[in-house]
This record gives C-alpha cells, sequence and structure tokens, in this order.
C-alpha cells in the first residue's frame, strides 16, 4: 500500500522527537497527524511539560525553520508580520519582515496579546499570507503554527475569539507524564539533557520540504466512503442541537474530521479511514469549537464531558 512509506516516515518522526520528549505520545501523534493535514495546532497545558520542546524537536525533525514569538499585552502586529523600514542611507522603504515569515511558528500565550495583533495572526492561518501596508506577501510553504495557551493563568489574557479558534485544526491537551515517564524525565536530566541545548540531542532531519510535500500527497489519497462523511456530518450535527452547548461546530469541523482522519489513518497504515479514527480524532478537533451553556456549567459539566456524551450517543457505521 502507498501509505506505508507515510508509516516509516512517522514512526522515523516519532523516533527523532523521541529523544527529547518524554511521556507525551498522545499530543506528538496529534501534532504529526496536523502536520500531515496541514493544520495548525492549539496546544493547552501547565508550565513545563514540554510544549515549546515537542515543536522546537520536530521543527528538527523535519529540517524547517522555526521561530518564536511571545505574546505579551503590548505586542503589536508589526511586532508579527513585519513592517516597512525607511532607511536614512538611500531615502528609501524597505521590507523588513516580522517573525510570522517561518516555517514552524510558535505563538506562545497567544492569549496574552490583544485581539488586533491576533487578528494579523488570523490572516496567515488562514490565508497562508501576510498584508503590510496594502502589499501581499506569501508566507513560506509549508507553514504551521502552534500556538499555546495556559489554562490556569486567567490574569491579563484575553480571550480568544471564536474565529481565531476555528482556525486550529485541533486544541491539543497536553497532561503530566505517567510515574516511568517522568522517572525518564528526571534520569535524562541526570545524564546532562537540557531542553535549552535541543542540538545535543541530535535530532536527525527525516523530511526535506519535498519529502513534506509528497506525504501530505498520499494522505490526500486515503480513501474515504459515504457512510463515513455521514457519520462525520452526524457528530457535528449532534453538537449544534445539544441542550449543553450554546454554539456547536461549524461546518470547517467536519472538514477537519475528513482531513485528519485521513492523516491518522495513513499513519497508522491504511489507505482507508475507519470510524475509529473519526472517534479519536473528534475531541481534539471539536472541543475549541463548542461554547458551552452557562447552566450546563453550572451543573459541574465539561466540554468533554458533553462531546464524550454525543459521541457515544452516535450510530457507528459498520
Amino acid at each position: 500500500m502507498k501509505c506505508m512509506q507515510v508509516v516509516d516516515v512517522a514512526a522515523q518522526i516519532y523516533a527523532e522527537v523521541g529523544k527529547a520528549i518524554v511521556g507525551q505520545n498522545r499530543a506528538v501523534e496529534q501534532a504529526l497527524v496536523a502536520l500531515f493535514a496541514d493544520g495548525h495546532c492549539l496546544l493547552q497545558g501547565v508550565p513545563g511539560l514540554g510544549k515549546t520542546l515537542m515543536v522546537r524537536s520536530f521543527s528538527q525533525a523535519l529540517n524547517l525553520e522555526f521561530k518564536r514569538i511571545q505574546f505579551t499585552p503590548d505586542l503589536m502586529p508589526s511586532d508579527v508580520i513585519g513592517t516597512n523600514v525607511f532607511d536614512q542611507r538611500n531615502g528609501e522603504f524597505s521590507m523588513r519582515h516580522g517573525p510570522i515569515f517561518t516555517s514552524v511558528l510558535l505563538a506562545d500565550e497567544i492569549n496574552r496579546t490583544p485581539p488586533k495583533t491576533q487578528a494579523a495572526l488570523l490572516e496567515a492561518m488562514e490565508e497562508r499570507h501576510a498584508t503590510i501596508d496594502g502589499i501581499r506577501y506569501e508566507l513560506p510553504k509549508p507553514f504551521m503554527v502552534f500556538a499555546t495557551q495556559n489554562p490556569i493563568e486567567y490574569e491579563g489574557t484575553y480571550p480568544l475569539p471564536e474565529a481565531q479558534q476555528d482556525r486550529f485544526l485541533f486544541k491539543i491537551v497536553m497532561d503530566y507524564p505517567g510515574e516511568a515517564q517522568e522517572i525518564d524525565v528526571l534520569r535524562r536530566f541526570h545524564a546532562g539533557f537540557r531542553s535549552q541545548e535541543l542540538e545535543k540531542a541530535q535530532i536527525r532531519p527525516v523530511l526535506d520540504i519535498t519529502g513534506l510535500i509528497a506525504v501530505r500527497e498520499q494522505v490526500k489519497a486515503v480513501k474515504i466512503e459515504e457512510r463515513m462523511f455521514k457519520y462525520i456530518f452526524d457528530i457535528v450535527r449532534a453538537t449544534r442541537s445539544s441542550g449543553d452547548l450554546m454554539v456547536g461546530g461549524s461546518p470547517r469541523a467536519g472538514l477537519a474530521l475528513v482531513a485528519s482522519s485521513q492523516a491518522l489513518a495513513a499513519i497508522r497504515g491504511r489507505d482507508f479511514v475507519i470510524p475509529d479514527d473519526i472517534k479519536e480524532l473528534a475531541m481534539p478537533v471539536l472541543r475549541h469549537r463548542v461554547i458551552m451553556r452557562p447552566e450546563a456549567e453550572l451543573e459541574g459539566f465539561g466540554v468533554e464531558q458533553v462531546l464524550q456524551r454525543i459521541l457515544d450517543a452516535q450510530v457507528v457505521p459498520r
């Protein structure tokens, strides 16, 4: 099967990223699915779980340019996309590209910057270009955004607009590693590994840009039967009619499930999508696209509880 090539590439990327990241297997797999599906990721987790390290490790394993922006309340759109700068020597303006002109962008603590600056990133994520003084500049290909937000620090933050959240293929929730994995982290630290010195992990590039494009073409060729489209539609529609949700998933949520389930199937060695692919990815696709009703929150329900009930209630195609 053609998709066996994707299996091999995925296994090699896992191995290289695993030289730096321990105990976040699900997050790594979901990030890889997003990469192969040409989508962006919103990462949520407490500090110290390796969010930044994971993104840096991915960029090295893929031999892609990496840049990081620390989002702060005083960050301006020009700090993200760039601006025209006057050169006094020749009396002309010259374009100074911002850090968004890269292949892998880490937008750290994206909810700490005002909506105006968030909007500058929104255009880039959706359109894959930036507009500066009325002129459009194409972004590098590939272009992928990983944005982090801290779930426990609410003071001094700006909520992400629904339109911004909808541009992320996944919201990946990173949790504490298990006992064996965390002890392994301690062991590696004692042996001399430091996240600030990632080059010492000797992560080997697995793919180049041409290889990544080829992998994405294989992913797009993964077949989805008609009954799977109906299953995806039923899941998304159920979020719109749920009494616990004020806003359900948009058609873009369905498109995200199509693209990501193709990528997951390819990574697992199949050239066709099965219901388990869709069901497994429904949570990271939907958890940031729906809005709870206040009364449901008061009753103690969480978004994931509501979504799990919705998934359990759907008839799985045979």
